[in-house]
Protein backbone atom coordinates (compact mmCIF):
# COMPACT_ATOMS: atom_id res chain seq x y z
CA UNK A 1 0.00 0.00 0.00
CA UNK A 2 1.39 3.42 -0.98
CA UNK A 3 0.95 6.31 1.44
CA UNK A 4 -0.44 9.49 -0.04
CA UNK A 5 2.07 12.26 -0.53
CA UNK A 6 1.95 15.37 1.59
CA UNK A 7 2.98 18.61 -0.08
CA UNK A 8 4.11 21.64 1.91
CA UNK A 9 4.69 25.07 0.38
CA UNK A 10 8.19 26.39 1.16
CA UNK A 11 8.19 29.56 3.25
CA UNK A 12 11.50 30.76 1.81
CA UNK A 13 10.08 31.46 -1.66
CA UNK A 14 6.29 30.97 -1.23
CA UNK A 15 5.70 29.70 -4.79
CA UNK A 16 2.43 30.37 -6.56
CA UNK A 17 0.74 28.91 -9.60
CA UNK A 18 2.20 31.54 -11.93
CA UNK A 19 5.69 30.07 -11.60
CA UNK A 20 7.40 26.75 -12.30
CA UNK A 21 8.01 24.63 -9.20
CA UNK A 22 10.27 21.87 -7.86
CA UNK A 23 9.69 19.41 -5.06
CA UNK A 24 12.16 18.36 -2.41
CA UNK A 25 11.53 14.93 -0.89
CA UNK A 26 12.18 15.16 2.86
CA UNK A 27 13.10 12.37 5.28
CA UNK A 28 9.63 12.49 6.87
CA UNK A 29 8.08 11.55 3.52
CA UNK A 30 6.64 14.97 2.73
CA UNK A 31 7.50 17.06 -0.31
CA UNK A 32 8.39 20.71 0.12
CA UNK A 33 7.41 22.74 -2.94
CA UNK A 34 9.80 25.51 -4.01
CA UNK A 35 9.71 28.07 -6.80
CA UNK A 36 12.13 26.69 -9.41
CA UNK A 37 14.20 29.90 -9.14
CA UNK A 38 14.49 29.69 -5.32
CA UNK A 39 18.09 30.15 -4.14
CA UNK A 40 17.53 27.65 -1.31
CA UNK A 41 17.18 24.83 -3.85
CA UNK A 42 20.85 25.20 -4.83
CA UNK A 43 21.87 24.06 -1.33
CA UNK A 44 19.61 20.99 -1.27
CA UNK A 45 20.62 17.42 -2.07
CA UNK A 46 20.05 17.05 -5.85
CA UNK A 47 19.04 13.38 -5.61
CA UNK A 48 16.01 14.43 -3.54
CA UNK A 49 14.72 17.04 -6.01
CA UNK A 50 11.56 16.09 -7.92
CA UNK A 51 9.60 17.46 -10.82
CA UNK A 52 6.13 18.34 -9.51
CA UNK A 53 3.15 20.12 -10.98
CA UNK A 54 0.40 22.15 -9.43
CA UNK A 55 -2.10 19.54 -10.71
CA UNK A 56 -0.38 16.86 -8.59
CA UNK A 57 -0.55 19.09 -5.53
CA UNK A 58 -4.23 19.90 -6.01
CA UNK A 59 -5.11 16.22 -6.54
CA UNK A 60 -3.44 15.34 -3.24
CA UNK A 61 -5.51 17.87 -1.29
CA UNK A 62 -8.34 16.27 0.62
CA UNK A 63 -11.52 18.23 1.18
CA UNK A 64 -11.92 19.10 4.83
CA UNK A 65 -14.73 17.15 6.40
CA UNK A 66 -16.65 19.16 8.93
CA UNK A 67 -17.60 17.18 11.97
CA UNK A 68 -20.83 17.44 13.88
CA UNK A 69 -20.69 18.87 17.37
CA UNK A 70 -21.49 16.17 19.94
CA UNK A 71 -24.90 16.78 21.53
CA UNK A 72 -23.32 16.82 25.02
CA UNK A 73 -21.46 20.07 24.33
CA UNK A 74 -22.79 23.45 25.36
CA UNK A 75 -21.68 27.07 25.33
CA UNK A 76 -19.43 26.61 28.38
CA UNK A 77 -17.58 23.82 26.57
CA UNK A 78 -17.10 26.23 23.65
CA UNK A 79 -15.46 28.75 26.01
CA UNK A 80 -13.15 26.03 27.35
CA UNK A 81 -12.14 24.98 23.83
CA UNK A 82 -11.70 28.63 22.84
CA UNK A 83 -9.43 29.16 25.87
CA UNK A 84 -7.19 26.32 24.70
CA UNK A 85 -7.21 27.67 21.15
CA UNK A 86 -6.08 31.11 22.29
CA UNK A 87 -3.80 30.19 25.20
CA UNK A 88 -2.47 26.79 24.14
CA UNK A 89 -1.83 24.03 26.67
CA UNK A 90 -3.24 24.69 30.10
CA UNK A 91 -4.56 22.96 33.19
CA UNK A 92 -7.94 22.98 34.91
CA UNK A 93 -7.15 25.46 37.71
CA UNK A 94 -6.13 28.22 35.29
CA UNK A 95 -9.02 27.58 32.89
CA UNK A 96 -11.52 27.50 35.80
CA UNK A 97 -10.23 30.84 37.08
CA UNK A 98 -10.22 32.38 33.62
CA UNK A 99 -13.77 31.44 32.68
CA UNK A 100 -15.06 31.54 36.29
CA UNK A 101 -16.17 27.93 36.80
CA UNK A 102 -16.00 25.87 39.99
CA UNK A 103 -12.88 23.71 39.89
CA UNK A 104 -14.71 20.36 40.18
CA UNK A 105 -16.96 21.28 37.25
CA UNK A 106 -13.87 22.28 35.26
CA UNK A 107 -12.25 18.89 35.95
CA UNK A 108 -15.42 17.13 34.77
CA UNK A 109 -15.62 19.23 31.61
CA UNK A 110 -11.96 18.68 30.77
CA UNK A 111 -12.45 14.91 31.18
CA UNK A 112 -15.60 15.01 29.01
CA UNK A 113 -13.90 17.04 26.26
CA UNK A 114 -10.96 14.62 26.32
CA UNK A 115 -13.24 11.56 26.08
CA UNK A 116 -15.13 13.13 23.17
CA UNK A 117 -11.86 13.93 21.35
CA UNK A 118 -11.87 17.75 21.48
CA UNK A 119 -8.93 17.93 23.87
CA UNK A 120 -5.97 15.67 24.47
CA UNK A 121 -3.84 15.23 27.53
CA UNK A 122 -0.30 16.57 27.27
CA UNK A 123 2.25 14.14 28.65
CA UNK A 124 5.24 15.30 30.69
CA UNK A 125 7.10 17.81 28.61
CA UNK A 126 8.11 21.35 29.31
CA UNK A 127 5.73 23.85 27.76
CA UNK A 128 5.64 27.59 27.24
CA UNK A 129 3.51 28.50 30.22
CA UNK A 130 0.46 30.63 29.55
CA UNK A 131 1.35 31.89 26.11
CA UNK A 132 1.34 35.69 25.79
CA UNK A 133 1.25 36.24 29.56
CA UNK A 134 4.71 35.42 30.86
CA UNK A 135 7.26 35.89 28.10
CA UNK A 136 10.22 33.58 28.06
CA UNK A 137 9.04 31.45 30.97
CA UNK A 138 9.10 27.70 30.39
CA UNK A 139 7.54 25.53 33.07
CA UNK A 140 5.68 22.28 33.62
CA UNK A 141 4.06 21.62 36.96
CA UNK A 142 4.36 17.94 37.76
CA UNK A 143 1.10 17.84 39.70
CA UNK A 144 -1.13 19.29 36.97
CA UNK A 145 -2.77 17.59 34.04
CA UNK A 146 -2.37 19.74 30.95
CA UNK A 147 -4.75 19.64 28.00
CA UNK A 148 -4.46 20.97 24.48
CA UNK A 149 -6.87 21.37 21.59
CA UNK A 150 -7.18 18.62 18.96
CA UNK A 151 -8.08 19.17 15.29
CA UNK A 152 -11.63 18.00 16.13
CA UNK A 153 -11.83 20.58 18.92
CA UNK A 154 -10.76 23.27 16.43
CA UNK A 155 -13.52 22.19 14.07
CA UNK A 156 -16.08 22.29 16.88
CA UNK A 157 -15.06 25.89 17.57
CA UNK A 158 -15.57 26.74 13.88
CA UNK A 159 -19.01 25.10 13.91
CA UNK A 160 -20.03 26.88 17.15
CA UNK A 161 -18.93 30.21 15.67
CA UNK A 162 -20.57 29.55 12.30
CA UNK A 163 -23.85 28.52 13.95
CA UNK A 164 -23.79 31.55 16.27
CA UNK A 165 -23.34 34.01 13.38
CA UNK A 166 -26.12 32.35 11.33
CA UNK A 167 -28.70 32.73 14.11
Amino acid sequence: MVDELTYKIAKCCNPDEKHAILGYFKEDGSITVHDSSCITVAGLRPERLLDVTWDEIHKSEKPEIMLEIPAELDETDYYILKHHQEMGMDYSIVVAETIRLPLEEMHQRHRKLKELGGLKRVEGRIIHYRKNRVKGKWIKHRNHTYYELTPEGSQWIQIFERDTTQQ
